[in-house]
């Protein structure tokens, strides 16, 4: 399989900034956008200036709201908001003629099923054959040539292997791997367990409980992870334990801000109205708990934060009821 060409569906930072990283690898990319500005300015200026400011675009990357333009690329990245990946892949379906790859990029759970994005897109597009693409990486970073290092993984091991060399260049590490699910859950649940930690911030309750949230937030990624039957080593790599480590430490994480921003007692509609880009956690938590029962496990602090955002339980009395549960053994 010959892999030059690279569709990008989703014209917002993360899209952008993948699109930024395939034209550095060499290959000839074109991103689709909702916001027809958003076309004509990557077409006309090669800046993205509404989701990624301040960055110049490869002369490789040109923009269309044609759909069809990108089931005729080699490789497709899936990259809209995790909860309208459906939607983008049912109108894919119409327009993609013969199976090839297509990367899920987004990092969330379908709210409305309960399901991960690897069975979305298996329901809605039986063409594609789906890797998945996550890691510890902001989209500004990528987008400036910052070194980083992610996990791409598909059933196929040769076709993770291609994949990470037609995707990734010297500053943008790509390791393959099979355990989809263990990739998918990583990028999904660190977007909750990140408004956790930055809802400890913003009460400036202190480093050694911001620790303690992170800590055990990972815990509760491990169970649901062996749950479902991923990888130990996924969950422990750089889409699992490394995802986590960067959006509930860093203030360019959307979600850790939102948290903060909660802490400090601001509303969520206020919170969320004045954003453009999506805050994936917020309604990933709901998706997280309601598979975390399936399944039989115990995660309070993803209960908890899903309680916040759904306006059944406030921030004081969710941190008291986490601190009053009975002592346990570690692990």
């Amino acid at each position: 399989m010959s892999l030059q060409t690279v569709g990008v569906i989703g014209g917002g930072a993360w899209g952008t900034a993948l699109a930024q990283t395939a034209a550095r690898a060499g290959r000839n990319v074109v991103i689709w956008a909702y916001e027809i500005e958003t076309v004509k300015e990557i077409n006309e200026h090669h800046k993205n200036h509404i989701f990624l400011p301040g960055v110049d675009l490869h002369r490789n990357i040109k923009a269309t709201i044609d759909l069809a333009e990108i089931a005729r690329q080699d490789v497709i990245l899936m990259v809209p908001p995790a909860q309208h990946l459906r939607l983008a892949a049912i109108a894919l379906a119409e327009v993609l003629k013969e199976p090839k790859p297509v990367v899920i990029c987004a990092k969330g759970i379908e709210r409305d099923t309960g399901k991960l994005l690897g069975d979305v897109l298996a329901e809605e597009l039986p063409l594609a054959i789906p890797a998945v693409l996550s890691g510890p990486s902001f989209a500004a970073d990528v987008a400036r040539g910052l070194p980083a290092a992610l996990t791409i993984a598909c059933a196929e091991e040769g076709l993770g292997q291609e994949l990470a060399l037609v995707l990734g260049y010297k500053q943008f590490r790509l390791y393959w791997s099979s355990d989809m699910t263990g990739v998918m859950l990583g990028g999904a649940l660190k977007n909750v367990l990140a408004i956790a930690a930055g809802i400890v911030d913003g009460k400036q309750l202190g480093d050694s409980a911001h620790a303690a949230v992170v800590t055990r937030g990972f815990s509760e990624l491990r169970r649901l992870g062996s749950a479902l039957g991923a990888q130990n080593r996924t969950m422990t790599g750089l889409s699992g334990f490394g995802d986590l480590l960067l959006t509930c430490g860093s203030k360019q994480s959307r979600n850790m801000s939102l948290g903060r921003a909660l802490g400090e007692g601001q509303g969520l509609d206020v919170i969320l109205g004045a954003r453009r880009a999506v805050t994936e956690g917020v309604f990933t938590a709901a998706a997280v708990v309601k598979l975390a029962a399936s399944n039989g496990v115990d995660m309070p602090i993803s209960t908890a934060v899903d309680m916040i955002v759904r306006g059944e339980l406030d921030v004081e009395a969710a941190i008291e009821g986490l601190l009053s549960r009975p002592l346990r053994a570690e692990g």
